[in-house]
């Protein structure tokens, strides 16, 4: 069983939802990456998902997109994720860690080069944006032979036929887009997630977690109400935009996420 599957395994026994707080790496600096994302296991996270800066990440708000271009005048890139996962991997053995990008990047490295370097690095899933479920079996095969995990993602518009593609497909969790549109819009209806998720719970085995519009602890428990677990990025980024240092940047990934912690295990207890 991968780190990911046993994570989940783990909380649906315990009765409660996985938190997976986004961050970019090299943002606010690339000396607190790990120092944050250590912070946020402490805090509560099941899952840390490890944004890959890209130029043109086009389903990206402008809160992740300023971010990742901080990161990379930073000269933060493929190589240099990788290395934070290692780092992170010297002090935590347990807490799945999904690298969360866009193809040309992975492409550049070289697939098969990627997936073998991702895996050393102690990668446990990738979930690549504009991938689209059509076109990622051969990806998938070629993650899967380095032991790595594809994330996949389905959204409202997702028709029956592809979820159907989807589901085939799916590895680890799902990443259910709330609602058409970027990262960081503030719209979150519940009733139409908890609708929804049910339907694509009908062709996915894999558990699945709800991004996009979940900010705190009310909408994280709102999003949780019918879903596995929640995904936060862009209010946990915009967070960290002004810490000046890793140590402070540690403290302040700790303080954000210690409440959506609280606020998700509250709702099941």
């Amino acid at each position: 069983m991968t780190r990911i599957d046993q994570r989940f395994s783990e909380l649906a026994a315990q009765g409660r939802k996985a938190l997976v707080p986004f961050i970019t790496c090299g943002d606010p600096s690339l000396e607190a990456t790990v120092p944050v994302m250590h912070a946020l296991v402490g805090a509560g996270a099941d899952v840390i998902e490890l944004g890959v800066p890209f130029s043109d990440p086009q389903a990206d708000g402008p809160v992740i997109q300023r971010s990742s271009e901080r990161a990379l005048t930073r000269k933060v890139g493929l190589r240099q994720v990788l290395e934070c996962c290692r780092r992170f991997r010297d002090a935590d053995a347990k807490t799945p860690v999904v690298l969360m990008g866009y193809l040309n990047p992975m492409e550049i490295f070289g697939l098969e080069a990627f997936a073998k370097a991702a895996r050393e690095a102690g990668v446990d899933g990738v979930l690549v944006v504009d991938c689209p479920p059509e076109e990622a079996e051969s990806l998938k095969q070629t993650l899967s032979e380095a032991g790595v995990q594809l994330i996949l993602l389905a959204s409202p518009t997702t028709t029956d036929e592809r979820l159907a593609l989807i589901g085939e497909l799916s590895e680890g969790y799902l990443y259910y887009v709330s609602f058409a549109g970027v990262t960081g819009a503030s719209s979150l209806d519940t009733n139409e997630v908890s609708g929804r998720v049910d339907a694509v719970r009908a062709h996915c085995r894999t558990p699945i977690a709800v991004g996009f519009g979940v900010k705190d602890g009310d909408s994280a428990r709102r999003a949780a109400e019918r879903a596995d677990g929640v995904v936060i990025g862009s209010a946990l980024v915009a967070h960290l935009a002004e810490a000046g240092d890793p140590e402070s940047a540690a403290d302040a990934a700790r303080d954000f996420l210690a409440p959506i912690r609280a606020a998700l295990d509250g709702a099941n207890g």
